[in-house]
């Protein structure tokens, strides 16, 4: 790996800090992957040792994480005061993570070590050089986050360089200034950052939050200004208004300042990765958001279209698919051909010699994706659709007859759930009726489905649903809202997301349901 330039997310870690946000360990492996896939250098995956789901997620990264690019942070602090770092046990859990490069978080702004820490100049400087010391000789790579870099500079000029001298001097590799309050301005951190690197020579990056919606400027502005380190989350998602948006930030680096720090291929997948992140956070993608926005590089019709008839540059300020996405016509939106083609690609289909059965994918998708539909963290019900239309009609191992669902709420409190499945199965098609409980009306249906055709089909025991979101689509309201229902299916080895649509929440289920388990049958 190129160690000339650091891109570095912590999605997984300051992007969780924002409100309504919550991965599960599952969700945290998954974003993981498909940050990955994006060609980021490093993922901050959380604070072990303090957080019980950040400690699994390590421990589960060991085994179920097998990244190509990035190499995986663990986050803490340094040690206490009054404390050895051998004997901090949060430091000893960044050492037991098997995180091979840890990011420790330091005071540098005066006010915070007197106010906060409750400690004095000196011990805070002990505490960084202990700590970055201790790791290093464990055979850890450390960068330091100087906390409220900016803020404190601007108090007291010298104090965060003692800090970054610190470090380096106890074996850091890089210095992050942390914008950490968000309130600066791209003019002021250019200035830092310069008189920062001019006066330490120490090798320094860029944090910034989005107080001022100056988060991306700020971060391109230290890069300008001679950082080789940015950190940022997906999307910009974060603490108040959020982190640095890494996609934006990349994007801003690669097309526009002509720096190259991902992997060749991986720009192309910045919308995809966006979008996949944006359902496993259950958040809904922002249609502006630059680069991947769905309205990115969309036009209506008049002057732009005519424009754009003649040249496509004329008003889009990059080719859309440098980064995944397409330039759309409001009126009649352009076929996303080549999308599709790049997609079966990648989920291991030759689609090139099959025009025919790209164009009726694209129209099928579009005619889909007009109806609340979406693809993006939903590959296996794509790859479904894609092999429908090559095979010319879907793969059914059953047909349904009819299901019903049923929801008790009894006089002692308990609610249960009951669904009955009638559906032919086999290559007989035979008539089975399943009725089964369960902890809620779609666990019932899972159940009572399975209990139906699991006898012709043993290996749905491996199979199990892995988790479950449900999102009322934009723009809709009240209790007759179409919804979306995304489910993660696992078979212990991989895992799979599927999506149904309906105005009914059940049926939507259903749907995604279905895709879950056939997509389990093919595979296997």
């Amino acid at each position: 790996m190129d160690d000339s330039f650091h891109v570095f997310d912590t999605t997984l870690r300051d992007g969780a800090q924002g409100e309504g946000m919550s991965f599960s360990v599952a969700d945290k492996l998954a974003v993981a992957r498909l940050l990955d896939e994006f060609g980021v250098g490093f993922i901050e995956g959380g604070w072990p040792g303090a957080l019980p789901k950040d400690t699994e997620f390590f421990a589960r990264a060991q085994t179920e994480l097998s990244l190509r690019h990035a190499k995986l942070v663990a986050f803490g602090a340094t040690r206490k005061a009054g404390n050895k770092a051998h004997e901090d046990p949060q430091v000893l859990a960044l050492r037991d993570s098997g995180a091979p490069v840890v990011t420790l978080v330091a005071k540098s702004d005066v006010r915070h070590v007197t106010q906060a820490l409750r400690t004095t100049y000196e011990e805070n400087l002990d505490m960084v050089r202990d700590t970055v010391s201790f790791l290093v000789g464990e055979g850890r790579r450390v960068f330091l986050d100087c906390e409220h870099f900016f803020d404190g500079y601007g108090h007291d000029r010298d104090y965060g360089l003692r800090v970054l001298e610190a470090a380096f001097e106890a074996g850091a590799d890089v210095g992050v200034l942390c914008d950490t309050n968000g309130g600066q301005l791209p003019m002021g951190v250019g200035r830092t950052v310069a008189e920062v690197i001019s006066r330490g020579g120490f090798r320094v990056g860029m944090h910034a939050q989005n107080d001022t919606s100056c988060a991306v400027a700020n971060t391109l502005a230290a890069v300008a200004a001679g950082a080789t380190h940015v950190q940022g989350t997906a999307n910009g998602y974060g603490e108040r208004p959020g982190n640095a948006d890494i996609f934006a930030v990349v994007g801003g680096l690669e097309i526009k300042m002509n720096h190259r720090v991902l992997p060749d291929g991986c720009l192309a997948e910045m919308m995809r990765v966006s979008h996949a992140i944006a359902e496993i956070a259950n958040k809904a993608p922002n249609p502006q958001q630059a680069y991947v926005g769905t309205s990115a590089f969309a036009h209506k019709a008049g002057l732009h279209a005519s424009a754009i008839k003649i040249s496509p540059e004329l008003y889009n300020h990059v080719d859309p698919a440098v980064v995944g996405n397409d330039m759309r016509i409001l009126v009649t939106e352009m076929a996303g051909r080549a999308s599709v083609e790049l997609k079966g690609r990648e989920l291991g289909i030759d689609l090139a010699g099959h025009p025919e059965a790209v164009g009726r994918v694209v129209e099928k998708v579009k005619g889909l994706e007009a109806d609340g539909w979406s693809f993006e963290a939903a590959d296996a019900s794509f790859e479904l659709m894609v092999r429908a239309e090559l095979e010319g009609g879907p793969t059914a191992y059953f047909d349904l007859e009819s299901y019903r669902v049923l929801v008790e709420h009894r006089a002692d409190g308990e609610v249960v759930s009951e669904a009955t499945v009638k559906a032919r199965v086999g290559p007989d098609r035979e008539r089975v009726i399943a009725t089964a409980e369960g902890n809620g009306p779609v666990n019932a249906l899972d159940h009572a489905l399975r209990q139906a055709v699991q006898r012709y089909y043993p290996q749905l025991a491996g199979i199990e649903l892995a988790d479950y979101k449900v999102r009322i689509l934009e723009g809709r309201h009240g209790t007759d809202a179409v919804t979306r229902v995304l489910i993660t299916t696992t078979d212990g080895h991989e895992d799979w997301t599927t999506v149904g649509v309906h105005a009914n929440v059940i049926e939507a289920s259903w749907r995604a349901l279905v895709d879950a388990l056939t997509y389990g049958l093919r595979r296997d």
